[in-house]
Order: C-alpha cells, then sequence, then structure tokens
C-alpha cells in the first residue's frame, strides 16, 4: 500500500479540497493511503505558512521513512525560497521517494534532480481538483502512485526526459539548484504570461540548454491580450529560440496548466509500463 504525505511547499490548499481528494482516492483508489500534514492548510501573507513551516513540513514528509511518496498539494510562488536549504537536509530516507508535482513545485523536483535524491515527478497536484475536470487530474495522479502507466505523456522515449513550467526553469538556470540536462528531452509549458514574456523567457532559457536531445512546447494557456499584437505565437517562438542554439524543436508536448497535464517521470524512471 503506497502512503503518501503531502505537503505544500509553496501556496495553501483549502481542507475543503483536500477532504474532496481523500474521499475520491478512498473510493476509487484504496491502496494509496493519503496523510495530508497540516502545513498544507497554513496561511502567512502568500504563502502556506513561513519559509521555516514550509521547509520543516517538507523534511518531515521526506525524512519520515512510512512514507513512500510526497506529493505537494499545489503551486503558486514560494518553493525556491527554501529548495536548497531542503535538498541540503535530507537524510537517507528521502533517497527511496517519489516526488510529485509541477509549476512551482519544479525548483524542488529540479533540486532534487540534480542531487539524484528520489524519483522526482512531473504529475498534477492535489489542487487541481478545483480545475474543470480536475478530477481526472488527481485521478491520473493517483493512479501512477498505485502502479498505473496510462497516464504518461506520449512522447517519452529512449532519451531521458524532464518537464517544467517555462518560467521555472528559466529561473533555475544559473543557480545551484539547476539539473544538468545534457542529452535530456526537455519539455515546458507555461500559463497567464503575455507572449513578449515568453520570448523574453525563451531568449534566456535556451542559452542554458546547450547539449539537450531537443525540446517540446506544453501548452501555453490564458495568454494575456497585450496593447498590441506580439507577431508570433507561442510556437513560432519556440521554434525560433531553439533554431538560434541548434536545439532541435521536436513538436508538441501533453502537459500544462489543465486537467489534461500528462506525468513525466525525471530521467528514465517509471517507464516500465506502457513504454
Amino acid at each position: 500500500m503506497p502512503r503518501v504525505a503531502i505537503c505544500a511547499p509553496s501556496t495553501p490548499m483549502t481542507r475543503a479540497d483536500a477532504a474532496i481528494v481523500a474521499a475520491l482516492a478512498e473510493a476509487e483508489f484504496p491502496a494509496v493511503e493519503l496523510h495530508f500534514h497540516p502545513q498544507c492548510f497554513e496561511s502567512e501573507g502568500h504563502f502556506a505558512g513561513s519559509d521555516e513551516v514550509r521547509l520543516a513540513a517538507f523534511l518531515e514528509c521526506a525524512n519520515d521513512p512510512a512514507f513512500d511518496a510526497v506529493w505537494f498539494a499545489r503551486g503558486g510562488y514560494g518553493a525556491c525560497r527554501i529548495a536548497e536549504e531542503a535538498v541540503a537536509k535530507l537524510d537517507h530516507a528521502a533517497q527511496d521517494k517519489q516526488y510529485l508535482g509541477y509549476s512551482d513545485a519544479g525548483y524542488l523536483l529540479g533540486a532534487l534532480y540534480r542531487e539524484k535524491i528520489g524519483r522526482p515527478v512531473h504529475a498534477p497536484m492535489p489542487n487541481d481538483i478545483r480545475r474543470v475536470g480536475g478530477e481526472a487530474a488527481v485521478r491520473r495522479a493517483l493512479g501512477y502512485l498505485n502502479g498505473a502507466r496510462e497516464g504518461l505523456e506520449p512522447s517519452l522515449d529512449r532519451h531521458p526526459t524532464v518537464a517544467f513550467n517555462l518560467i521555472t526553469l528559466a529561473m533555475l538556470c544559473g543557480t545551484r539548484l539547476m539539473p544538468r540536462l545534457a542529452n535530456h528531452v526537455v519539455l515546458v509549458e507555461e500559463v497567464s504570461e503575455h507572449l513578449y514574456a515568453i520570448d523574453r523567457l525563451f531568449f534566456h532559457l535556451t542559452a542554458h540548454l546547450g547539449g539537450i536531445a531537443g525540446l517540446r512546447l506544453g501548452r501555453v494557456s490564458d495568454v494575456p491580450e497585450n496593447d498590441r499584437p506580439f507577431g508570433s505565437d507561442a510556437e513560432a517562438i519556440a521554434r525560433d529560440w531553439c533554431a538560434r542554439h541548434a536545439i532541435a524543436y521536436l513538436g508538441d508536448a501533453d502537459i500544462g496548466h489543465d486537467a489534461d497535464n500528462k506525468i513525466v517521470p525525471f530521467g528514465l524512471a517509471g517507464r516500465e509500463q506502457g513504454q
């Protein structure tokens, strides 16, 4: 029976939403045992508690040998503020776990992958229950935790792969959290950014991705309307910056800030079935 600890390194979720996720898991995935850390419901300004509170909760979950996985409650912003100290304080129990999340959780996933700690996985989070069709997203993650592989992103192949929110990966570049991505296929997606900001992010990111096997673009959604048309869509932007840096543009990816967001185990992990 997989025992899963849920904490919130960024922003909080509500007890009501947690109850819906817990009920869904109990009804449809009885073999998956969920434990919501009380910190998930803390609130201090923007965050799910202070940096110290969020760090302590993550370490409690990751360093507890009773848990098989750590599932991040939601994104938002905040994980980067604790990620470096978090990975430095993980012990041997943290090595055996899966870590699931996306968006702002990518700071921790990237840091864990860099340090070869556990098995980071881009996957839906509990707070996705709030989305239209969000139950399907939560089921996809619960199924993966229970051993199913039907929810994997369909382009996964023999190459090691990672998946990130575009701004998260761009912000990781040049920091001590940035994983080494040579020979990887890199999947990126974005939400709620102007197209000129997407262009600016690709300008920075592609300069740091030399040696990757290629890039795929997930969904770029909820793009705000600017005071003038940018002149290129997200795919054209990605293709242009990939061409400038001799990066192979490999097409689209089925990831994004939506209920259809598919699962991407970092590296080659988790592809034993269905690949």
